[in-house]
């Protein structure tokens, strides 16, 4: 079974992982400066949701199709950044707020943000090497597995938590069209950059 001396680096792994810039934390970030952070909160919900079951998947076996199918790993790096690509435009395109005056934006749901980290190549490779790197060859398969997806949940949360709070603050502080404009702008920039992640890792 999972010993306490593995939680640590795990930990840290989690840290690491989901703690620094990619795909969900640039866009938690432009959620929580648009929407706000409560708003966000779904968004934050489905990445968990969704990696979790991935976590999970991947170390009850779902891993060896990468190796035996590369045509499906290179298949979800092209959804995912397709999807990635129409993301960033959406928020580089979206109106500052205040014209926003028929409330059709919304904020990513749980099932969108859910389905998203499987075709999040970050994601998979996360799940690939947490199973790779610490899950034990011996003792009950699934219940490590579910050890090891929770540690990375109680870290991921805060993580994620932090970058939808980041935006919120950065949203209360942009005042006036041009400056919406321009921010929108940028995470629009910052989203798509991230195929770069996904197309080269």
């Amino acid at each position: 079974m999972l010993g306490f001396n593995t939680l640590i680096p795990v930990a840290l792994f989690a840290l690491a992982t989901v703690g620094t810039p990619g795909p969900n934390n640039v866009m938690l970030t432009a959620s929580g400066a648009r929407y706000g952070y409560r708003a966000t909160l779904g968004h934050i919900a489905g990445i968990l949701g969704g990696s979790a079951v991935l976590y999970i998947a991947v170390a009850l076996g779902l891993g060896v199709v990468f190796e035996r199918y590369p045509i499906v790993q290179n298949t979800l790096r092209m959804v995912g950044a397709g999807y990635l690509l129409y993301l960033a435009w959406r928020i580089a395109h979206a109106p500052p707020p205040t014209l926003d005056v028929d409330g059709d934006a919304q904020p990513l749901g749980f099932m969108q943000a859910a389905a998203f980290q499987f075709a999040n190549p970050k994601v998979w490779v996360m799940g690939l090497t947490l199973t790779a790197s610490f899950l034990p060859k011996q003792g009950p398969l699934l219940l490590n597995a579910i050890l090891l997806t929770t540690v990375m949940l109680l870290v991921g949360a805060p993580c994620l938590s932090f970058w939808a709070g980041f935006g919120s603050l950065i949203g209360r502080a942009l005042h006036g069209e041009r400056a919406w404009r321009v921010f929108n702008a940028i995470m629009g920039v910052l989203t798509a950059a991230c195929v770069g992640f996904i197309l080269f890792d």
